[in-house]
C-alpha cells in the first residue's frame, strides 16, 4: 500500500520527497603512529569513532579505504565477555574465552589459578555464568583477557563496569602491563584513568583526529569542547528540590564573582566565592557541610565547614543556614567541578550532590607566561612560593 501511495504523496507534498542518503564517515582521514611500549589514550564524545578505530586495528572491522598496520601479537578487551556461553560454568568459559582470545590450552591451564584469583569468584567457578551478576561476569571476563601475553593491548571502556575496588584493581593490572613495555591503546570516558595510565592521548571528534599530544593538555581540550556542546550543563547556580525525608539537605549552591553574581567562567586571578544554603530538619550532632573540588575527575581538595569552626560539630538546631568559602587563587586554566555533601562525621552521608557546579578558568586578562599559574607548567595549581636569592660570598 505504501508503495502505491508514495508517488501520490510526492506530488501532493513535494517537500517530503526523499533526499539522497547522506554519507556519514565513522572515521575520516585518521592517521597516527604508536611506538612500541607507548600507552595512548583515545578520548572523544559518543559517536566520535573511538570504538570503530579499535575494531579496525583489531581486524574486527575492515576499513572501506586506507589501511592499518599492526606489528605484534594483539590482545583485545573491546567487548568483555564476547564468546562466553551462558550455559557453561565459569571454569569452562575460562578455557573457551581464552581460546577465542588466542591462548593455547596449556597456556590457559598455566595461568588458570592466577585468572581465578584475580576474578575473585572462586566459589562460583562451577556455576553456569547465566546465573552471574553483571559485576561477576565482567570480573571473570577481564581476568581472562588481562592475562594474555601480547605485545599490544586494545582496551575499550571495559573498566566502566564493576565496583570501585575492582576498577582500581584492573587499573593496577593495566599499569603493570604498561610497565612491562607492552603497547596499550585505551579508550575511556573516565578522564582520571586516562590521565593516570596514558603517556599521551588522541582526541577524536565526528570521526576525525582533532589533536594528539600530552595527555593532560588533550583532556583539557576535550573538556572545553564538551562544554561548548553541552553549555547548558555549565552551571554556576543550582537549586535542589526539597526532600522532607532527609534530616539535613543542601538547598542551593552557587559560585559567584567579586560582584556576588553567579559566573561559570573566571580568569586565573579572579575571586571565586562558593555560597551554600542548607536546612537542618531535626537536631543533629557532628554535622558538617563538605565541598570537594575536582579537575579531570581527580580530587584537588576536600574542605569541611567545621575545619575552621569545630564548634559547629556541637548540637545544631532545626533551621536554615548559609555558609561559604573563597577558593584560593592558585587554580590554573581548565574545567572544574564542585561536589557538595552534608555528613555526620565518621558516621554517614545525609545528602550528596555530585558535580553540582561546573566552571572554567581561562587565561585572558593576565600575563601567565612566566608565572606559576601558567597552564604550560605541569600540575593542577600555581603555588606562589617565596624565593630568596643572594650572591654567595
Amino acid at each position: 500500500m505504501d508503495t502505491l501511495t508514495t508517488p501520490v504523496k510526492a506530488i501532493l507534498h513535494p517537500q517530503q520527497r526523499r533526499k539522497p542518503p547522506e554519507m556519514i564517515w565513522a572515521l575520516k582521514e585518521v592517521s597516527f603512529e604508536v611506538q612500541p611500549g607507548e600507552v595512548v589514550g583515545v578520548i572523544g564524545r559518543n559517536g566520535a569513532g573511538k570504538s570503530t578505530l579499535l575494531k579496525i586495528l583489531a581486524r574486527i572491522t575492515k576499513p572501506t579505504s586506507g589501511r592499518a598496520v599492526v606489528r605484534g601479537r594483539v590482545g583485545s578487551l573491546l567487548e568483555v565477555g564476547t564468546g562466553f556461553h551462558p550455559e557453561l560454568t565459569g571454569r569452562d568459559n575460562i578455557y573457551l574465552n581464552g581460546a577465542i582470545l588466542g591462548m593455547r590450552r596449556a597456556e590457559i591451564a598455566h595461568k588458570f589459578d592466577a585468572i581465578v584469583a584475580f576474578s575473585e569468584i572462586e566459589q562460583f567457578l562451577d556455576t553456569p555464568v547465566k546465573r552471574y551478576s553483571a559485576g561477576m561476569y565482567v570480573r571473570l571476563a577481564f581476568a581472562v583477557a588481562a592475562h594474555l601475553d601480547t605485545e599490544i593491548l586494545f582496551v575499550d571502556e571495559v573498566l566502566a563496569v564493576g565496583d570501585a575496588a575492582f576498577q582500581k584493581k584492573c587499573l593496577g593490572k593495566m599499569e603493570n602491563v604498561a610497565n612491562e613495555g607492552r603497547t596499550i591503546i585505551f579508550v575511556s570516558h573516565q578522564m582520571a584513568m586516562i590521565n593516570t595510565l596514558c603517556d599521551r592521548a588522541m582526541l577524536l571528534s565526528e570521526g576525525e583526529l582533532v589533536k594528539s599530544g600530552r595527555t593532560e593538555a588533550i583532556i583539557e581540550d576535550y573538556l572545553v569542547q564538551s562544554e561548548v556542546h553541552l553549555s547548558q550543563d555549565l552551571s554556576a547556580h543550582r537549586i535542589f528540590t526539597e526532600d522532607p525525608s532527609k534530616a539535613a539537605q543542601i538547598l542551593e549552591v552557587s559560585i559567584v564573582n567579586e560582584k556576588l553574581e553567579p559566573a561559570p567562567v573566571f580568569d586565573v586571578l579572579d575571586d571565586k566565592l562558593i555560597q551554600i544554603e542548607y536546612i537542618i530538619r531535626k537536631p543533629l550532632i557532628g554535622l558538617s557541610v563538605i565541598v570537594q573540588l575536582k579537575k579531570n575527575g581527580e580530587t584537588i581538595f576536600i574542605s569541611f565547614e567545621t575545619d575552621a569552626n569545630p564548634r559547629l560539630l556541637e548540637k545544631r538546631e532545626i533551621g536554615r543556614y548559609t555558609t561559604g568559602l573563597k577558593l584560593p587563587n592558585v587554580l590554573k586554566k581548565g574545567s572544574y567541578t564542585l561536589d557538595f555533601a552534608i555528613s555526620r562525621l565518621n558516621i554517614s552521608s545525609i545528602d550528596f550532590q555530585p558535580e553540582a557546579i561546573k566552571f572554567t578558568i581561562e587565561e585572558n586578562n593576565f600575563d601567565t607566561s612566566m608565572r606559576s599559574y601558567s597552564s604550560r607548567r605541569r600540575g593542577f595549581i600555581g603555588a606562589h612560593i617565596e624565593w630568596e636569592t643572594k650572591m654567595a660570598g
